[in-house]
């Protein structure tokens, strides 16, 4: 610390004023009089006699103000405190808790945030409350002496701002080893300023969780408050649409801590080692008595397969790290930008390919990811919730370097017919793409939504009625290819003529109809072929209305109804899709005036 002090000052007067100094701040003060440069007194905080600069201060125990490095004295004793108390902090909970991370295979989380943001484009940039609790748990703060079985560090919760492969973002991240995570009053007002940051800043936020969820303990701290735990999933509402929201699971998220990961617009888990569930196990246990173990009550595979849950599935740590910083390039930092472009790579497939993909007859199965391949740039395929309604295809992929949410049926998979959960699957992509100003391609082969007494009891009508509200009030431009079968409803919710696209093109393969010939034909003349009683004849006659059905809803007759806009021979689809998606980038779509829908 340096002062100036009068310069009729003696040494004397210089040097009772620097004890007095040094005694109170607790460091080493330097006294300067009137327009001195050099300190007249220089007095150290070990109880050292005050010298006078200009008399040997160094020969007898003094520290000159500036020696020829230039005046840099090292840090004081205050902020050498400081310092160690951060130190202390960044150790983490009680050492019994770093051991279980080694058993379970998980980082501790500050070496998994220097796994997330060390590198050319990544960086820690700050935190906020870091000395949170610190009162209730350090020996230096005012409440307590240490308990190393009760350390409290940020309390078990770490906020801070970053950059993510040149991106901005906030983190939010649980510490594991303080009380395996779990939230209390003061990581919960932490939680909340990140989120009503994001809000301001329009940065993307990253929940990196392994919480066991709320200390029961301590619920009337930030149970039920208006600015309590309940207010993270207000602050999620209010985020959704405005920022993209990408939490990764680490751990068990129980309760409470198991909502962000619904919440979130993107939710990864790491196998192995992470669960989500309304109750633990033992809970469930006591409630209902089913005896089932963490993993089949919520593991990766439940919300992949069974939930809809997760988004992916992450092998480790490492993993989950390089899909977010895939994802990512796809997105927006918010609502008013656009996805970044990048440069345009050729196609992993030669277009050339797509026509003998793509079988004649209606009811024969391929790959609809072979076409795929063939129209997007090489390895820019991004699939998300690949085991979940698998007869749709929702993924991000690039069309000449321009980010595309790709909407695909998949004959491979139920022949392309649309279940509940699939329906749901691509309601739930479509909005977050529009959300975020993402273009749509939809490739068009189904026979329609599924028909049947145990679909009607999974909310066919609903998860269908879902979907297609999603494509009528998605504004991003919109581009359909009806690559074979469009039957019934299904070319509604796969972006038909009627859902404002910007284009509806056909491939010579396509047909649109209200249902497939053998259907239509068993529908309107059952009666009338019934009453052939000649075996031959009735085949005969059945082909025949078979041919002349097709005919009907070819797709040159679709086109020279004017129903689609065009019919684009196979080879030339990626060509005829960049330029489409190029021409109509700026477009500007609005919605009748309104609060908001009733459909959700």
């Amino acid at each position: 610390m340096r002062v100036r002090i009068a310069a009729g000052a003696d040494d004397e007067e210089a040097a009772a004023i620097a004890a007095a100094l040094a005694d109170h701040v607790g460091e080493t003060v330097e006294v300067y009089c009137g327009d001195e440069t050099e300190p007249t007194v220089v007095h150290e905080i070990d109880g050292e006699t005050d010298i006078p600069a200009g008399e040997g201060a160094a020969a007898t125990g003094g520290v000159p103000a500036h020696e020829s490095d230039g005046g840099d004295l090292g840090p004081t004793e205050r902020e050498q405190r400081l310092r160690d108390e951060i130190a202390d902090i960044l150790e983490g909970g009680p050492e019994k808790y770093r051991e279980q991370l080694a058993e379970e295979g998980k980082l501790f989380v500050r070496d998994r945030l220097e796994l997330w943001f060390s590198g050319a484009d990544s960086e820690l940039r700050f935190e906020d409350g870091m000395f949170a609790a610190f009162d209730d748990w350090h020996s230096s703060g005012a409440n307590t002496d240490e308990d190393t079985d009760d350390r409290l560090p940020a309390d078990g919760l770490i906020t801070a701002a970053a950059t993510f492969e040149g991106r901005d973002v906030h983190v939010m991240a649980n510490d594991y080893t303080v009380k395996r995570g779990s939230m209390a009053a003061k990581g919960v007002e932490k939680f909340l300023r990140m989120q009503q940051r994001a809000l301001k800043t329009g940065n993307p936020v990253f929940y990196l969780m392994d919480s066991s969820g709320g200390r029961i303990d301590q619920q009337t701290g930030f149970f039920a408050n208006r600015e309590g735990i309940g207010k993270y999933y207000y602050n999620h509402s209010m985020l959704s649409g405005r920022v993209p929201q990408i939490c990764v699971l680490y751990g068990p998220s129980i309760a409470g801590a198991a909502y962000t990961p619904v919440f979130a617009d993107f939710t990864i888990m790491v196998e192995g080692m992470s669960a989500m569930a309304i109750a633990s196990p033992r809970m469930v246990q006591m409630v209902t008595g089913e005896d089932i173990d963490l993993q089949e009550l919520g593991g990766p595979q439940v919300h992949m397969r069974e939930s809809g849950s997760a988004d992916l599935i992450a092998d480790d740590e490492e993993h989950a790290r390089e899909l977010v910083a895939q994802l990512i390039t796809y997105l927006p930092d918010n609502a008013d930008e656009t996805p970044p472009k990048r440069e345009p790579t050729a196609p992993a497939e030669s277009p050339e390919g797509i026509d003998a993909i793509v079988p004649q007859q209606p009811n024969k199965g391929y790959d609809m990811t072979d076409v795929i391949d063939r129209i997007i740039d090489a390895g820019s395929y991004f699939e998300l919730r690949p085991d979940y309604g698998p007869e749709i295809l929702t993924a991000y992929a690039r069309i000449d370097g321009r980010p595309v949410g790709i909407v695909a049926n998949q004959p491979a998979h139920r022949a392309g017919a649309i279940f509940p959960d699939a329906a749901e699957k691509a309601a739930e992509f479509i909005w977050k793409s529009d959300a975020f100003n993402i273009p749509l391609l939809y490739l068009c082969d189904t026979p329609g939504f599924m028909a049947g007494s145990q679909v009607e009891k999974d909310g066919i009508l609903e998860q269908g009625k879902r979907m297609i509200y999603a494509t009528s009030s998605a504004t991003v431009p919109k581009q359909t290819v009806v690559v074979r079968k469009a039957y019934g409803a299904g070319i509604y919710a796969m972006g038909g003529p009627a859902y404002d696209p910007e284009s509806v093109i056909g491939l010579p393969s396509g047909e649109i109809a209200i249902m497939g010939p053998e259907a239509a034909i068993n529908a309107v003349y059952a009666r009338k072929l019934a009453e052939i009683d000649d075996p031959d004849e009735r085949e005969r006659m059945e082909r025949e209305l078979r041919e002349e059905y097709r005919e009907d809803i070819d797709i040159h007759r679709m086109a020279s109804e004017v129903v689609i806009d065009e019919i684009v021979p196979p080879s030339a689809l990626r060509e005829e899709l960049a330029a489409r998606f190029d021409f109509y980038a700026d477009i500007e779509k609005s919605l009748p005036d309104k609060k908001h829908g009733t459909i959700l």
